[in-house]
């Protein structure tokens, strides 16, 4: 096995923490007024927007945990990749672009996101501050 030198030691834990604050700042807007998250999530069409709401929050303070602790790291990162595109696709897609052109650019911005979410599932939490779970079967 491969020892990781210092730096990649040191990016990889920079890159969870990213990842872990990034999803913490929707957790906590939402907590602080889950009737607004809700009528966003109305707004766009979706049924049952409160339970869509906590159920979106569950996820990403799932997510922080796992990038704070390193524990499912890849099974999470894999629903976070797809949570994401979801998520541009239902509230910046296509059909928001003729009302408003800057939502193509927050549609566009989740595609990086999910890019990052993709190659930490398949790298892994990395060697240190890592909690080593993950796939049944594999450490």
């Amino acid at each position: 096995m491969e020892t990781q030198s210092t730096w990649q030691t040191v990016a990889i834990l920079i890159a969870r923490l990213i990842f872990a604050a990034m999803f913490a700042m929707a957790v906590a807007f939402k907590l602080m007024d889950m009737g607004a998250t809700a009528g966003y999530i109305a707004a766009a069409g979706f049924p049952f927007p409160l339970l869509l709401a906590w159920c979106a929050a569950i996820l990403e303070t799932l997510l922080v945990l796992s990038f704070l602790t390193g524990a499912y790291l890849t099974p999470l990162a894999l629903i976070g990749a797809v949570y994401v595109v979801f998520l541009g696709f239902a509230f910046h897609g296509p059909s928001h672009w003729a009302l408003n052109q800057a939502e193509f650019g927050a549609f566009m911005s989740h595609f990086p996101f999910a890019a990052g979410l993709l190659y930490a599932a398949v790298h892994g939490p990395g060697s240190v501050l890592a909690i080593k779970q993950g796939w049944p079967g594999r450490a």
